[in-house]
């Protein structure tokens, strides 16, 4: 069954569908977490900037032009909230002299290299829905943090513990294959210009 596309999603939100809403708060959250997280906010002030994000997201939906654009919104606005509540939070915090400088921007790593790292997760989980059942179960296994062992993982699958690693092989080849890796890689490719005909 092919998973619906964001635009799609935002489609059925603006037509007021709860389970499309539901799906993109659970498709987009940990973008949003992920830029929320780098201002190193109270988990109270962390979840005031994250229910924002989504009002903003209630209050705007009809205004978004392309649905594609929906993950750069959300990483933008969140982080826009989660500076403002920081920098009022400065304000207010007693300064230690000794400690380190307040005005040190938070880790600094690239709203869009986060945007790419959170497209390549989206990809790769559209590709795994492609898979069969026990090869998708089989790379879901051994991607978990942490490891699950291999004993529990030839239990779990009925595969003996030999026969893990060749699958595994089978199951990146067959994933690289899956029509959501593909299209990522085609568009990657035609954003990069590789393979074009040099004139």
């Amino acid at each position: 069954m092919q998973q619906p596309t964001v635009a799609g999603l935002v489609a059925a939100a603006r037509e007021g569908d709860a389970e499309a809403w539901n799906a993109l708060v659970e498709e987009f959250l940990p973008l949003v977490y992920g830029v929320v997280r780098r201002f190193s906010l109270s988990a109270a002030d962390a979840a005031d900037v994250n229910q924002t994000v989504w009002l903003r997201l209630v209050e705007h939906l009809e205004d978004l032009r392309d649905p594609r654009a929906l993950p750069g919104w959300l990483a933008t606005t969140a982080h826009r909230e989660a500076l403002r509540l920081a920098k009022a939070a400065r304000r207010t915090t007693t300064v230690d002299p000794q400690g380190p400088a307040l005005d040190s921007e938070p880790d600094g790593t690239d709203v869009a290299e986060l945007l790419l790292r959170d497209e390549v997760r989206r990809v790769v989980r559209a590709g795994l829905a492609e898979l069969p059942a026990q090869r998708r179960q089989l790379l879901e296994m051994l991607m978990a943090d942490p490891p699950v062992p291999y004993d529990e993982i030839s239990r779990t699958l009925d595969i003996p513990v030999g026969s893990i690693g060749p699958t595994r092989a089978r199951a990146l080849k067959q994933l690289r294959e899956t029509r959501a890796l593909r299209s990522y890689a085609d568009q990657s490719s035609s954003a990069t210009g590789v393979g074009e005909r040099r004139s």
